[in-house]
């Protein structure tokens, strides 16, 4: 399917920010495009003001557009050499000055990501009594977040954890499902966020994780990201990006790298 004009584009766009409170501008525009394109196909519409009407037609649609536009794609200890760097250096190096340590979840989606750095936390404190830690889970779309907050997933969730994660961490349900424990629950405060409000959801930060989202931003707000991130972490403090994400030139200077590879910097003064 080839679009050679507007077609309705704009209006579809004012639509979506105006119902779906998804910022078009923040993303590129050939993305936008490309979900759209994919659900026009599976609505066998052909032109943007025509996909639009079925959209004011079909209240269903609008969860199917959601769900197409924020790709919520995660699982528990996604990428392990990251998790693997985080439990093995940069907890340790945290707990190192101080009892306690803050930590932001960025675009957290259905809560595997937050719950992995919870699981690893929850350890470590069952072996020091006296450490502790809280970890911010926020995303722009509520619908995963009240998902996030249940803490119930499927088996094939649990691909990745061994046997004793599952039996200190989750309770099997009566429908095969695994739910997460209060204690790992009471680690995490879920939050609705949008990441282009230009203020993060708190300061004197130990460490962010934002992995996988910022590949969807203009180059502008991926900058404009990375410095309210700086803002919001303490010196030395730790900002985990995802494999495929870089820092831009604007904004390289304000991070040093811990493990290139992996996108693991601190905070530079």
């Amino acid at each position: 399917m080839t679009l050679e004009k507007d077609d309705g584009f704009s209006a579809l766009k004012r639509y979506i920010e105006q119902t779906l409170k998804i910022q078009c501008s923040n993303y590129k525009e050939d993305y936008i495009k490309r979900r759209l394109l994919s659900r026009m196909r599976s609505t066998g519409t052909s032109a943007y003001d025509e996909y639009l009407r079925y959209l004011r037609e079909h209240e269903p649609e609008l969860e199917n557009l959601r769900n197409a536009l924020t790709i919520n794609v995660t699982e528990f200890f996604r990428d392990a050499d990251v998790y693997n760097l985080i439990k093995k250096e940069v907890f340790p190096a945290l707990f190192k000055g101080r009892k306690t340590i803050r930590i932001w979840c960025a675009g957290c989606s259905t809560g595997e990501e937050p719950y992995s750095l919870a699981m690893m936390l929850s350890d470590m404190m069952a072996a020091d009594k006296t450490i502790s830690g809280q970890i911010f889970a926020t995303d722009i779309d509520e619908v995963v977040l009240k998902k996030a907050k249940e803490g119930i997933y499927p088996e094939k969730s649990m691909g990745k954890l061994s046997e004793t994660q599952v039996h200190r961490h989750f309770t099997k349900l009566p429908d095969g499902n695994f739910q997460v424990k209060p204690h790992l629950q009471s680690l995490i405060r879920f939050r609705p966020h949008d990441l282009m409000s230009g203020q993060p959801i708190s300061r004197y930060l130990d460490m962010i994780s934002c992995r996988n989202v910022t590949i969807y931003f203009t180059e502008k707000q991926k900058d404009e990201l990375a410095k309210m991130f700086h803002a919001a972490l303490v010196p030395g403090g730790y900002y985990v990006m995802g494999k495929t994400e870089y820092l831009g030139r604007e904004v390289e200077g304000l991070f040093s790298p811990v493990n290139s590879i992996q996108k693991i910097y601190t905070r530079k003064d």
